[in-house]
């Protein structure tokens, strides 16, 4: 860690926010120095993003005091933070998908020339950006149908072309692998070093050990606490946030039968993103599969659920046949896939919750062909009771924590009764009480006899709760390995090879 200025760059004083009757905040103080990184910790609905976006200029705060570079500071809109020089990179990406990937990085500041855009002086810029972060891909390219994890990089690059003097990240690793998050961890520490102060909210907690200079954690709308280093067990961090003694995390491993009851069997795409991958999954098993991203591991699990092509190989399913055609063939063989961008792919946000758990399960909630709003309240609280979720059927999907927005993506899927499901990055950006319940849901499938294939970029994840993990490298099988033999210079070794 650098040496910095006791001067700080930006207070918050009794900072308090309110939804009409409804407090979020409750008297928030913070500092940032030039040239350190501060880690914002807590569960979901602690009030993280609240701060944040305050700052940032995306909501007003009810009272309260701020002061940027010794002044007032009261940005009234994102655009006069960015012009200050305070920026946000939100976990939710942002981006324009018509748009080129210059042109997302600029929109709204386009580098001008005799009255038109700049475009060669943009592309240069766009692609030194994404350079720093190792991305090597054309800044022309549009942005739709790039990776999660690239967009994410982008988003990032993006900020860093603004010069900003205080950079606030909301779970920037949260789709990216460990070569992405090392690249990523390199420009924090060069923009420590020239003395960028850095506002950091992340859930995995072993990063922020390496990465922050400080934590202060949130609780129910409060700070709680505050440590002067990062260098603190991660147990001591996760009790402070939780506000109680930490249970274990990953509970205990399904025991599997020994009868296989689903097969991959030489699966390739046509876009050679994945090639001749074969494994097996008993009944009960959790299966781990791991890699860097790009290795073909969401293009795989994509493909086993209908929603991407099949060029050779095929899906067995209790000894037949069952390689799907579309989605809905996945689904009526009884395969069901929980994505990795709930928000995007899992729900229609502006929908009720009991709509949500509906979609997916007309047939269950109509009588005669008709389909009456008693029918899918009854349906979906069953549901709802069944997997904890935390709302009531009217609620909206968006109005919900990530841990509870997942748990009704699954509770979607599970009223089918599927035989296989393939769960991409089910904790991505849940906060640590809220990934314990989604492992011990994990956990029950398979208890309940369905064979469970995970997918993460969180190693610890993977191996905390699978019974075998296959790793993945750049599309093609790298090994498969049991639980007693996972670890992680086993895994990366494999993934990297």
């Amino acid at each position: 860690m650098t040496a910095r200025d006791t001067s700080p760059i930006l207070t918050l004083q009794s900072i308090h926010k309110a939804y009409g009757p409804t407090k979020v905040l409750h008297g928030i103080d913070l500092e940032v120095q030039a040239g350190e990184v501060v880690a914002l910790l807590g569960e979901n609905g602690a009030g993280k993003s609240t701060v944040s976006n305050i700052i940032s200029g995306t909501i007003l705060p009810t009272s309260g005091e701020m002061t940027w570079l010794g002044k007032p500071y009261a940005p009234a809109k994102p655009s006069d933070a960015i012009d200050l020089g305070v920026c946000m990179i939100h976990q939710e990406l942002l981006l324009l998908p018509h748009l080129s990937i210059a042109e997302n990085m600029f929109v709204g500041r386009y580098p001008m020339k005799a009255g038109r855009i700049d475009r060669k002086l943009m592309e240069e810029r766009a692609y030194a950006g994404l350079q720093r972060l190792g991305l090597d891909i054309s800044p022309r390219r549009l942005v739709a149908g790039l990776s999660t994890a690239n967009q994410q990089l982008i988003e990032i690059a993006k900020a860093l072309t603004l010069n900003a003097k205080l950079l606030i990240f909301d779970e920037p690793t949260a789709a990216l692998g460990g070569e992405e998050t090392a690249l990523l961890f390199e420009q924090i520490d060069r923009l420590r070093s020239e003395g960028v102060g850095i506002i950091y909210i992340s859930h995995r907690l072993e990063e922020i050990r390496k990465i922050a200079d400080r934590i202060v954690v949130f609780r129910d709308g409060e700070k709680v606490q505050q440590f002067e280093t990062a260098d603190l067990p991660v147990r001591t961090i996760v009790e402070s946030m939780v506000g109680r003694p930490l249970e274990q995390m990953f509970p205990p491993l399904p025991v599997p039968e020994d009868e296989i009851i689903f097969a991959v069997e030489g699966l390739s795409a046509p876009n050679g993103r994945f090639n001749e991958v074969t494994f097996e999954v008993r009944r009960g098993e959790i299966f781990g599969i791991a890699g860097l991203v790009g290795a073909g591991r969401t293009e795989l699990v994509r493909a086993i659920a209908g929603a991407d092509p099949i060029a050779s190989g095929r899906i067995v399913l209790d000894g037949q046949d069952v390689t799907p055609q579309s989605p809905k063939s996945a689904i009526e063989s009884g395969i069901v896939l929980i994505p990795e961008d709930r928000k995007l792919q899992g729900l229609v946000l502006h929908h009720a919750i009991e709509e949500n758990i509906a979609y997916s399960n007309l047939e269950s909630v109509s009588r005669g062909g008709w389909i009456s709003a008693r029918s899918i309240r009854d349906f979906a609280a069953r549901n709802i009771e069944a997997l904890g979720v935390k709302g009531k059927g009217a609620q909206n999907a968006d109005e919900m924590s990530g841990g509870n927005q997942q748990k009704v993506v699954i509770a979607k899927w599970l009223a089918r009764n599927p035989r296989v499901v393939l769960l991409d990055e089910p904790t991505r950006g849940i906060d640590v009480r809220a990934r314990s319940s989604i492992y011990e849901l994990i956990r029950d499938l398979a208890g309940q006899g369905v064979a469970v294939i995970v997918v993460s970029s969180d190693l610890e994840e993977v191996l905390g709760i699978s019974n075998r993990i296959m790793v993945m490298a750049a599309g093609r099988q790298a090994g498969i390995l049991d639980h007693a033999q996972a670890n992680d210079i086993s895994v990366m070794e494999l993934a990297t090879s």
